[in-house]
């Protein structure tokens, strides 16, 4: 005659460990690409009371750094300085594709009032008809 084994209980505790893999696995892929999503150029912008805009459309961003350099943002970190004639000359063919797109300006606020001036001007000749101007709201006072 055979013995008779006691039957186990099954086991009602969840094994974790893969979980804490998988998990830390993921917390070091987005440790490595935060950075990255973060780029572009560094200006001080200047500070404004302003409502932020409404628009489902990825905008053009144009960024003027303190030393009156341009930097054109199209969804990724600009690389270079452009001349503003090639600014001129990109932006009319991303209005040729997309005439609605939104246009904003991002300058630094130690930029000299004609580089904006003239980038402003350029645009308008490149058949921009609204172009806004990106700031840093103002922190409201505690009472």
């Amino acid at each position: 005659m055979e013995k008779l084994r006691p039957r186990r209980k099954p086991m009602s505790e969840i094994n974790v460990v893969p979980y804490i893999d998988v998990m830390l696995v993921l917390l070091i892929v987005f440790m490595v690409t935060a950075p990255l999503l973060t780029q572009g150029v560094k200006v001080e912008l200047p500070k404004a009371d302003a409502q932020p805009i409404d628009n489902n459309q990825e905008p053009v961003i144009i960024a003027v750094d303190k030393n009156g350099q341009y930097f054109l943002n199209l969804g990724k970190s600009p690389d270079s300085p452009i001349v503003l004639d090639d600014l001129q000359d990109k932006v009319l063919k991303i209005l040729r594709n997309k005439p609605n797109i939104p246009i904003l300006i991002e300058g630094d606020d130690q930029v000299p009032y004609g580089k904006v001036v003239f980038l402003m001007a350029s645009l308008q000749a490149a058949g921009t008809t609204n172009v806004g101007l990106i700031t840093e709201s103002i922190p409201v006072p505690k009472r």
